[in-house]
């Protein structure tokens, strides 16, 4: 019987081969998905509050008489221009009113002007010595009276003008209507909010701070903006103004912050995050399930600019009751990984996305101030 030529070592490694020409080629590693976070500075006493964006100037537009109104001419979110209409009132009795108020004066002046008339003649009279004293006296009283009662209604004639003129509710300047309140064929009060107007020029991010924190913040603390649509990027600012009290139902103080760099493009209503940096000094704050160990000592996993992880000792200064205040190790520029610490292994590629779940496209550094 014949031998084969071939050595069965080398039929197995051919084997091998074939079956590997024919599988389908492996799907490149995308890394695992972490949760990423970066050290905050000053320790416990930085706080992050939601708020959103407002104009600097903002302002209730109202009729100042009562009555039905005709037509609206603007919407939310158009842009209008000092002195354009926004709404008008039906004016027919207000029209009517400041008619009767012109009549009534147009007859107050004719009793003026005899009553003048009337005084004039009595007083050469007087002079004459053909009347007595106290009937031109009494001539002199009912012109004066009849002079007030003119000035009176002369008045009262302004105030029904004006109130024709209140019928109409124009834009104070140039800006966006924010918010409209009310619609075509609605009665409405003096005074009731008809629309909310933003002024065109400086933006301001709203939040609302609770009574713990509100010790711990004053006029003029600088502070980090972070906007929604923009999360890779932050912003200097500045508080501007604090609530004098708190908000009866929400317990809660108002906090205006300003931007640093007026031009910052944002719009209104735009949601952002407002970074309130405590006191302390040279301390970061991580969260508790970032800290893994190495060699018995506290350590976390650092992304690098390649997108790998590398594991970097820390010094802990105090543990607290859901972070942890660092003084060395790591910069408020890096980023770490925030959960699932044990599953991971050095050199491993991730990919990150941060608490509120958006990717961070940027591992190395960041554009925190």
């Amino acid at each position: 019987m014949r031998t084969s030529i071939f050595p069965p070592v080398l039929l197995g490694a051919l084997f091998i081969a074939g079956l590997t020409a024919c599988s389908q080629p492996e799907t490149p590693d995308t890394g695992r998905l972490v949760l990423l976070t970066q050290p905050v500075a000053n320790g416990d006493d930085a706080q992050i509050f939601a708020g959103d964006v407002r104009a600097r100037q903002e302002v209730n537009l109202a009729f100042r008489v009562a009555g039905k109104v005709l037509t609206r001419t603007v919407d939310a979110g158009d842009r209008v221009v000092a002195g354009q209409i926004l709404a008008r009132l039906d004016d027919a009795d207000l029209t009517l009113q400041s008619q009767a108020a012109a009549a009534s004066v147009s007859a107050l002046r004719a009793d003026r002007d005899l009553a003048s008339a009337e005084m004039k003649r009595y007083s050469d009279l007087v002079a004459q010595k053909l009347v007595s004293q106290s009937l031109y006296d009494s001539k002199k009283a009912q012109a004066q009276a009849a002079q007030s009662r003119y000035q009176q209604a002369m008045a009262q004639s302004k105030v029904n003008a004006n109130q024709a003129g209140y019928a109409v509710i124009r834009a104070p300047g140039p800006g966006v209507i924010s918010q409209r309140m009310v619609e075509s064929g609605q009665v409405v009060n003096a005074g009731q909010p008809v629309f909310t107007f933003a002024a065109d020029g400086a933006r301001d991010v709203a939040i609302s701070i609770g009574e713990q924190h509100i010790g711990k913040i004053q006029i003029g603390q600088p502070v980090a903006i972070e906007l929604w649509t923009d999360s890779a990027q932050r912003f200097t600012g500045k508080v501007r103004e604090i609530a004098g009290s708190a908000d009866s139902l929400t317990r809660t103080f108002a906090v205006r912050v300003a931007f640093d760099d007026a031009a910052v493009t944002t719009q209104l209503g735009q949601s952002a995050r407002v970074l309130l940096s405590g006191k302390t000094a040279g301390l970061m704050y991580i969260p508790l399930s970032a800290l893994t160990e190495i060699n018995n000592q506290p350590a976390v996993w650092l992304v690098a600019s390649d997108g790998r992880l590398k594991k970097r000792a820390v010094t802990v200064a105090r543990y607290g009751a859901q972070n942890a205040e660092i003084s060395s190790g790591v910069s408020v520029n890096e980023w770490i990984v925030q959960a699932g610490v044990h599953l991971l292994r050095e050199g491993e590629r991730v990919r990150g996305v941060d608490a509120d779940n958006r990717p961070v496209s940027t591992l190395s550094g960041s554009n925190r101030p």
